[in-house]
């Protein structure tokens, strides 16, 4: 079993990424972190722990100062990036540092599947230990080439998709497209565009309320809720 370390300062966010990590197979969480000094404090407490699932927004400090961190006090457990932070020079950085992977935000649960699965698979190959001829060498760095999640359909931004995930991950309950409209500064027209996305690729669920009318609202909320 991989143990892992989920690494997000939002608590919702941290949980919805903890339950991803529950549902592939040979994973675990060991624990979740809010800010950089939780985080350092897990790595040096937790009696077993293989993958940090990092955030790069933190209260505190950056993901990336946290990997630093991790490497001078002589922590080599493995290192997802898994942040909205999309800017090259972060990318870069985090390469630098070891990531072995960097998976942006907003994300299905296909996009970190695929992330986790090809670490697995890394661990697989390099636990045959061994001599490496150029051909093993060549399958142990393709292993981390998992295959990118789908990007968005062509018209929607990012950001905005990000924004709105975001509203109904903290929502307490169902969100109408006006409500979510009127939380991320968009049109009621394009929060239903993203709405119904959201709907259609599995990550919100669509539910109805019935007013004095008779005509049914539509209502939106986050699918993962742990």
């Amino acid at each position: 079993m991989i143990e892992v370390l989920v690494v997000d300062d939002d608590t919702r966010v941290a949980r919805v990424n903890a339950a991803y990590v529950e549902k592939v197979p040979g994973f675990h969480v060991a624990g979740e972190a809010h800010s950089a000094a939780e985080a350092l404090r897990s790595v040096e407490a937790l009696p077993r722990l293989d993958l940090v699932l990092l955030d790069h927004y933190l209260p505190d400090r950056t993901g990336l100062e946290v990997v630093r961190e991790m490497r001078r006090r002589g922590h080599q457990t493995d290192v997802i990036m898994v942040t909205a932070a999309r800017d090259v020079a972060t990318v870069q950085a985090a390469m630098r540092h070891g990531a072995l992977q960097y998976l942006v935000k907003p994300f299905a649960f296909a996009g970190l599947r695929a992330k986790l699965e090809a670490y697995a698979e890394l661990r697989r190959t390099l636990d045959s230990g061994g001599e490496a001829e150029q051909a093993e060498v060549d399958r142990i760095f393709g292993a981390l080439s998992a295959p990118s999640e789908p990007g968005l359909p062509k018209g929607h931004s990012p950001t905005t998709a990000e924004s709105v995930r975001q509203c109904l991950m903290k929502a307490d309950g169902p969100l109408s497209a006006q409500e979510i409209a009127e939380l991320t500064g968009v049109s009621r027209q394009t929060a239903q565009r993203y709405l119904k996305l959201l709907e259609r690729t599995g990550r919100a669920r669509l539910t109805l309320k019935y007013g004095d009318a008779g005509r049914p609202e539509h209502r939106y909320e986050w699918a993962t809720r742990v």
